[in-house]
């Protein structure tokens, strides 16, 4: 199997350390303090027809109301993306998928070395999507090889599990003709069928592909769990069988695949303080923000705790440990 690598250079880890300072002369100030007024910050997104970049704004939006900050969403290839700029202090906050992040922190697959960043909260589970027309010869996943499909855009999160799902199906990886497409690009090259399908993992649904279902009806293909079981023990990460429900993007039946956490990521450097006030207003804003981002509504307090293994930010472990009081 081919495995795409990222490597941290020097300067990102100096950039890093720097932020660190910065953001540790923080310490104990509240994020409605002077501190915070007239500065920018960022929260990495993905792509402007995903569920990150919904949620991202809506959280944005919530951030600068309430805590009186400039905070912007702002668009990016993705999970490892999103981790690399967060770890580089290029944004505060970050989406990233579980899998993605563990690699993270423990210098693994797509990383060079191990980034210095926390996970503030679990999310919300993401789905494997395998996207085909609803009239390609396509059937299963094994079928890809020889095909134009893009695998995600590269350094994102959907490059990290098509990969290994392909392997796990016995498909070489470089057999796929694969243009690295975001999914935006994707959905408009299947449109025109520049491609024959596309691998994506977000939540349910996703919007883009939801258009794109309005106008080209599209099929799923199944991830059976034996393969899953199989990235499983490759990978040694919980990734969980799962279905799509029937209905969704017009599907007449139900769909098998793989699902895995999300987490909003931080640097390890970030003041307690800061992400005690950002999980604050990540909860109660969720129901404004799921008006425009539905995965916001799955935020639960006794789940998002769960972010093994990749260690919770100190500030979100006291602000979790606040709320049982």
């Amino acid at each position: 199997m081919t495995t795409r690598r990222v490597t941290v250079s020097r300067r990102a880890g100096a950039v890093c350390a720097a932020a660190v300072v910065v953001l540790a002369a923080l310490v104990g100030c509240s994020p409605r303090a002077a501190d915070w007024a007239n500065e920018r910050y960022a929260i990495s997104g993905g792509g402007h027809d995903g569920v990150y970049d919904a949620y991202g704004t809506g959280l944005a939006t919530e951030l600068s109301s309430d805590l009186d900050v400039r905070m912007t969403a702002v668009e990016s290839a993705g999970s490892v993306d999103n981790l690399l700029r967060v770890s580089a202090g290029d944004a505060l906050l970050g989406f990233a998928q579980g899998d993605a992040a563990a690699d993270a922190v423990a210098g693994a697959g797509a990383f060079a070395e191990p980034l210095p960043v926390r996970a503030i909260a679990r999310l919300y589970d993401e789905y494997l999507h395998v996207v085909v027309r609803r009239d390609s010869d396509i059937d299963d996943i094994t079928e890809l090889a020889g095909r134009r499909v893009s695998l995600g855009a590269e350094n994102s999160g959907v490059t990290v599990i098509a990969a290994r799902v392909l392997d796990a199906a016995d498909v070489d990886v470089a057999s796929v003709d694969d243009p690295q497409l975001g999914l935006a690009a994707s959905i408009a090259a299947l449109e025109a069928s520049e491609i024959d399908g596309f691998f994506w993992v977000g939540g349910i649904p996703t919007p883009g592909i939801a258009e794109l279902a309005e106008t080209t009806p599209v099929r799923l293909l199944p991830v059976a769990q034996s393969w899953v079981n199989r990235v499983n023990e490759r990978y040694s990460y919980a990734y969980r069988p799962s279905d799509l429900p029937m209905g969704l993007y017009g599907l007449e039946a139900s769909e098998s695949t793989m699902a895995v956490p999300n987490y909003l990521v931080t640097a390890a450097g970030t003041p307690d303080a800061i992400v005690r006030d950002v999980l604050t207003v990540l909860f109660e804003s969720r129901a404004r923000i799921a008006d425009t981002a539905p995965a916001a509504a799955l935020l639960d307090r006794t789940q998002a705790i769960f972010t093994a293994p990749v260690p919770l930010h100190p500030g979100a472990v006291e602000y979790y440990r606040d709320q049982r009081d």
